[in-house]
């Protein structure tokens, strides 16, 4: 165990812009197989000797720092090691190792790493309460890597918790990783530790911790292990910090982390078995008037379906009892019914509802239990509920382009808002879209929201501007660039000449659209081409979401009225802050 040697990490303060902490970290030789700490205990681990390097490790780790450093020392020790430090002789060494090193308890935080592997909890939490009565502070690592993670958080309410980088590497580009770190900041806040983002890399990971409100980052992009402990932070970092624009969350493409089961659909209703008559089919509508149909079952599974209307009509006619009362019933059936899974995906059934077989908007449909008969449904309870599914969603993300919904525009604008940097807000709107779409159909209508989406998106800047999608033409960009105004003019000059080649020679020839108006009159519409209202949301002039989106909307509506299609609203005065806390917006106003 010679030659081992420390570097030191800084922990930076994301506050106050400043370092905060250093982790040791133990080196072997430099150059050699053992120089990476891997290494070192894989060697250790065959020979059996894991423990005492660890406690040789901490030792070198101390007597570097001890004259060095002037901030508190993050050191790794495994669950197993910190369980024997609470025994009689490891509270000696552990007090003798820091009174050799001179190192203050106070100054030290203890990161336990492989907690995934803890079999003694009661030995462990012995352990952390000694630690704990002499003045050490308490650091659970890589949270999230393993299963016994959460219970340990809870049972030693460590003072900080390092998230593992997996969730904050990349953090920028993926909307999932942004909900489970604020869903990690949630529990922090319940157990009262502090944050630590570890694997902080690039420039834009860093914004995005920066804003999720993380009180500590560590990686590379903030200082990498060095022999001296770092006294500043890397000004690439610094300058990020310092900052005041808004980091640009990325969203989940999906809405929901559940998704509505068929289930909901569920009407209790009484069946027929297939040896029953049709005579008794005739009774059981009698004695249910809101029944529109009957399954018929055979051991339990649906095998028709039998709609109120039609088998009454019939049944009625001259001569039918007669014939068919004694009968069996399914005679009168469909015997290829609808059926659909009671586990199914409420938004899978959209298939049904655009299908060529439209017979379940008079019979309904049969819903099944692991092909087992649990109850009928309604055409009515299907169109309305994945309607108010897909709306629900599309508040979210807009389902055409993908773009965030007017939720997380409202969330935005909220944050921007409380930023108090002041942005550029604007609406962008299609002028004769209608017409457009009347005239070429629906697919090239979407087509050419899609085209205007990907012009908007290709002139943001990702880190600093978001593109929302309202819903239909209408779209909502935030700026934090400083020449939006510019990316403004290109989106319009961009997108008017890209939509060109969405009409064809006849019409682009001519220059119009021949088109009915809403009267339904003929009418020439001018080629449908962009207009964007624009205002500079200077700090203190709005305190709503819903007051950014009205005064966007109103520009917009001036913007359309000029051959620029672009308007910029006059600079607005500061509103005085109202006396309550306003409503959350959970809609932007068109």
């Amino acid at each position: 165990m010679a030659n081992l040697h420390a570097v030191f990490q800084p922990i930076v303060d994301v506050a106050n812009c400043a370092v905060f902490a250093h982790e040791g970290l133990i080196r072997g030789p430099s150059g050699s197989a053992m120089h990476l700490p891997a290494a070192l205990f894989r060697s250790a681990g065959i020979a059996g000797t894991t423990d005492e390097l660890e406690f040789r490790a901490a030792e070198v780790i101390l007597s570097n720092y001890q004259s060095r450093g002037a901030h508190l020392l993050f050191v790794n020790f495994s669950a197993r090691t910190i369980t024997q430090i609470g025994s009689d002789a490891g509270r000696d060494l552990f007090r003798d190792t820091l009174l050799r090193c001179r190192m203050p308890a106070r100054s030290l935080v203890i990161e336990i790493t492989e907690h995934e592997r803890v079999a003694d909890h009661a030995g462990l939490a012995h352990a952390i309460d000694f630690l704990r009565g002499i003045g050490v502070a308490i650091a659970l690592d890589d949270f999230g890597d393993g299963s016994s993670s959460l219970r340990l958080w809870a049972e030693l309410q460590p003072e900080f918790v390092k998230i593992d980088r997996y969730f904050c590497h990349g953090i920028h580009a993926d909307g999932k990783k942004v909900q489970t770190v604020k869903a990690m900041l949630r529990l922090a806040e319940s157990f009262g530790s502090r944050v630590i983002a570890e694997g902080i890399e690039e420039p834009s990971d860093l914004r995005v911790v920066r804003d999720l409100g993380i009180a500590f980052v560590q990686g590379y992009s903030t200082g990498r292990p060095a022999l001296l402990p770092a006294t500043d932070i890397l000004a690439p970092a610094l300058a990020v910090l310092a900052a005041r624009d808004i980091a640009v969350f990325p969203e989940l493409r999906r809405a929901f982390h559940y998704s509505p089961k068929a289930d909901q659909l569920r009407v209790a209703a009484p069946s027929i078995t297939a040896d029953g008559t049709s005579q008794q089919l005739l009774e059981l509508f009698q004695c249910h008037p809101q029944l529109h149909a009957v399954a018929v079952l055979e051991a339990d599974r649906p095998i028709g379906l039998v709609n109120r209307r039609r088998f009454t009509e019939k049944y009625m006619l001259p001569y039918y009892p007669e014939i068919y009362g004694r009968k069996s019933c399914t005679v009168f059936m469909d015997r290829d019914p609808v059926l659909i899974e009671m586990s199914q995906p409420l938004e899978e059934l959209v298939q049904v509802l655009t299908s060529e077989d439209q017979r379940y908007l008079n019979d309904g449909y049969i819903l099944v239990d692991a092909g087992c008969y649990a109850g009928l449904g309604t055409a009515e309870q299907l169109v309305r509920s994945v309607t108010e599914l897909r709306i629900e969603s599309a508040r979210h993300a807009n389902p055409l382009t993908f773009l965030p919904g007017n939720i997380p525009i409202s969330e935005h604008i909220r944050r921007l808002l409380l930023g108090d940097n002041g942005f550029g807000a604007t609406y962008c709107d299609l002028n004769h879209f209608k017409p457009f779409n009347d005239r070429f159909g629906y697919w090239q209508g979407d087509k050419m929201i899609r085209l205007l989406a990907s012009v908007i998106v290709e002139q943001c800047d990702p880190q600093r501007d978001f593109a929302g999608h309202v819903g239909g033409d209408d779209f909502v960009v935030l700026f934090q660039s400083a020449d939006w105004e510019s990316r403004c003019k290109r989106i319009i000059a961009r997108f008017n000449e890209a939509a060109l080649t969405l009409f064809d020679a006849d019409t682009r020839g001519r220059g119009y659209i021949e088109a009915e108006d809403r009267q339904g009159n003929p009418t020439r519409f001018s080629l449908t081409t962009l207009s964007i209202g624009a205002l500079h949301v200077r700090p203190g002039a709005f305190h709503a979401p819903e007051d950014v989106a009205s005064a966007a909307a109103t520009a917009k509506h001036r913007a359309k009225k000029l051959t620029t299609g672009f308007y910029l609203q006059p600079t607005q005065s500061p509103e005085p802050a109202p006396s309550a806390e306003p409503a959350h917006a959970s809609a932007l106003v068109a």
